[in-house]
């Protein structure tokens, strides 16, 4: 299974869970049969990129996201893509990582998406502070 969580800054297991999902610098993906850690830059549109991030990561085999929060747009094109999302990741990847096995995330739906995201361009800039 391969489990992929946005990254702040470098990546790896170390690094901390990245809030905002898109924009994020890098993709850290643990694959759990093989226990080895793969960092994918983030070239989505978000980042000058052509794809959404959803599309990008699926191209990555990503089966889990786990993420501190996720717009609705995302959910929906992850959920197309047969990927299951969790949120309320915090920490770093590897904490995240644990958090996820443990049963400590909830699975992401359309309705718990993050607000800030939801209605993009309609009134909600991209400053917004994230209280995940």
């Amino acid at each position: 299974m391969r489990l992929c969580i946005p990254s702040n800054t470098k990546g790896g297991l170390e690094d901390q869970v990245g809030y905002h999902f898109g924009r994020v610098d890098n993709y850290t993906i643990f694959d759990d049969d093989k226990n080895e850690v793969e960092i994918i830059k983030n070239t989505s549109t978000h980042r000058g990129g052509t794809k959404l991030p959803a599309e990008l990561l699926r191209e990555h085999k990503v089966d889990i996201m786990i993420c501190g929060g996720i717009g609705s747009r995302a959910i929906q094109l992850f959920e197309q893509f047969g990927v299951e999302i969790y949120v309320d990741a915090q920490g770093t990847v590897k904490e995240a990582i644990e958090q996820y096995k443990n049963d400590q995330l909830r699975m992401a739906t359309d309705k718990e998406a993050c607000q800030q995201h939801k209605y993009r361009g309609e009134g909600q800039g991209s400053n917004h502070e994230h209280h995940h």
